[in-house]
């Protein structure tokens, strides 16, 4: 008996104004616009298809994953319907509709994709009263660049209508594939469902030595780790890799089971709400800790007793022991990448390697170009990102991979390693302060006219005493960014006060968010005397904090009398 084709539908619709993506072709919304607000969601997606040329997308292949949030299952049945409709050949989903981010980067590059969608709002909350997002991935496995996203922008500002397969139904959770004949279509319609983690375990074993990590986690010497997957899914990669491949007792992996609301906490991998991983540390049982945020692209470190690592420090570690990964012992280190807020530790780790650095702006996008022209083959972020030419995305298992050699191959504890690491190189005294869910045009005016202040030539060699210390402004900037590769420029990419001594202040509004906006104060100080590695960041920082308050006045045009976030 002939299947009946499955109908395509052209459907009116009306533009939204406010699709712009916000870096690397994602869209972020409250859930509940994309639940109320008449075809939103559909809207975007054909947006996004339409900016694939269409002799490209035709018969072309795509992947499509989720972290597994509320409204992905809803999502992921809209985004497989039309893009049958819009005449894509082939869908790989991962089963039960779960891929991480880095796994879906690795799928692309895998099988030569054209490209992916995923269904993630990174490390938001989730729940009907959380935040939903859709993300592009190109070709090459990584965000897409800005170009892109301007792009899928201007369609959809001016979309009429939209292609839909509404009575395609596709079986996420059976493995293998199903196929749909479709009206006025030559080639039936592709959907393989894949097991979530396989493809990415293959690309792992390639990159380490897995008998060096589980001597690690099961040899005469073991060491005590817990792994905080923070319901999000990373749950699945947690106990497949760490526990099934690598030998760890099931018990050292928690929140393991991908919930759509994570639990009712944002998965958000830091000292702020990775606390039951926190105080698990502080314990002392453990020698290792990690946490992963919902789509599994950034991590945190911690240390027996909950030593914290923070990222700055964590990426520049990271850089001056490769030679603990046969990956990179076999490929080579060509140079190294860090957003521009992210410390400079990692430069120090590159002036000893004789390898270049490039300072970006923050966003994953701008590291792909470097690795795609054999420029940079380590990369990472101070918001917990971390990764390698590898793919052209975050992984924060990667990470935490690297981390277990570097321990199996140092056999020194976290706090050690990093001790040594500031002996050698020096520390950087970092942190980061967010303030979070700002009235947009406050949070605009305030870089405004922090931008005035600090541009102005009587800025410039301003001496501030707070206390017993005086900081010299030496220079002051808003980044802006040449790619070497092709020679895009990006401006207007935070504000810089460079002091003297080689403290900075930085200022950046984060473009993650759309109702509310974040602004953030990065604050670095460098301190070679080992003698003095010992102080709290606070302490040490406070005068720079003091600086970046008085001349913000953050507190008295916000009505905040602190950040939200301290990272």
């Amino acid at each position: 008996m002939e299947r009946t084709p499955i109908p395509v539908l052209t459907v009116q619709t009306a533009p939204y104004e406010d699709q712009r993506p916000t870096g690397g072709g994602g869209l972020r919304r409250p859930t509940a616009l994309f639940e109320s607000q008449r075809n939103y969601l559909p809207n975007f997606v054909q947006s996004l298809l339409s900016s694939v040329d269409l002799r490209d997308r035709q018969g072309c292949t795509m992947v499509v994953g989720s972290d597994g949030r509320y409204f992905s299952k809803t999502a992921i049945e809209i985004v497989v319907q039309m893009a049958a409709a819009n005449g894509i050949g082939r869908l790989v989903i991962g089963q039960n509709g779960i891929l991480s981010t880095p796994a879906v980067s690795c799928i692309i590059r895998k099988i030569k994709a054209a490209g992916g969608i995923i269904l993630t709002a990174s490390h938001s909350p989730g729940g009907p009263g959380g935040e939903f997002g859709v993300k592009f991935e190109v070709a090459n496995g990584g965000p897409a660049p800005d170009m892109v996203s301007e792009k899928i922008y201007q369609i959809s500002k001016t979309l009429e209508e939209y292609a839909i397969c509404p009575d395609l139904r596709v079986d996420l959770s059976r493995l293998g594939r199903q196929e749909f004949d479709l009206e006025n279509k030559f080639k039936p319609f592709r959907v393989e469902i894949v097991d979530s983690v396989e493809i990415y375990l293959n690309l792992l074993r390639s990159i380490f030595d897995f008998n060096a990590i589980r001597n690690l986690l099961t040899g005469p010497n073991q060491i005590k780790i817990r792994i905080d997957a923070m319901n999000g899914v990373m749950g699945p990669y947690v106990r497949r890799i760490l526990c099934d491949e690598l030998g760890a007792p099931a018990n050292s992996a928690i929140n393991c089971i991908p919930l759509e609301d994570f639990g009712g906490q944002p998965p958000d991998p830091n000292l702020t709400y990775a606390t039951a991983l926190l105080e698990a540390m502080k314990g002392g049982e453990y020698g290792f800790g990690a946490a992963f945020d919902a789509d599994g692209d950034r991590y945190m470190i911690l240390g027996q007793n909950g030593f914290f690592v923070n990222a700055s420090d964590s990426l520049a570690i990271i850089a001056a022991n490769l030679s603990c990964i046969p990956y990179f012992c076999q490929m080579g280190v060509r140079g190294f990448g860090r957003s521009m807020p992210t410390s400079t530790a990692l430069d120090k780790v590159a002036k000893v390697m004789k390898v270049p650095v490039y300072e970006t702006p923050a966003g994953w996008r701008y590291f792909s170009n470097l690795m795609d022209s054999g420029r940079c083959s380590l990369c990472g972020e101070e918001s917990f990102g971390t990764g390698s030419d590898h793919l052209r995305e975050k992984d924060g298992l990667w990470a935490v991979l690297v981390w277990l050699s570097i321990l199996a191959a140092r056999k020194q504890s976290v706090e050690e390693i990093v001790r040594d690491h500031w002996a050698k190189f020096g520390r950087h005294y970092y942190c980061r302060f967010d303030y979070e869910a700002l009235e947009p045009r406050t949070a605009y005016f305030i870089m405004r006219d922090l931008e005035a202040l600090i541009t102005d030539k009587s800025f410039s060699h301003q001496q501030f005493a707070v206390g017993n210390n005086i900081y010299s402004v030496e220079r002051t900037d808003s980044f802006e960014y040449i790619d070497p590769v092709d020679g895009t420029v990006t401006k207007r990419q935070g504000l810089r006060i460079i002091f003297s001594d080689a403290s900075r202040l930085i200022f950046r509004m984060s473009a993650s968010s759309h109702v509310r906006a974040t602004l953030r104060i990065y604050a670095e100080s460098y301190e070679k005397d080992p003698s003095q590695h010992n102080k709290e960041p606070q302490a040490v920082l406070s005068p720079l904090i003091a600086i970046a308050l008085k001349i913000s006045q953050i507190h008295e045009r916000t009505g905040r009398k602190g950040p939200t976030v301290i990272t």
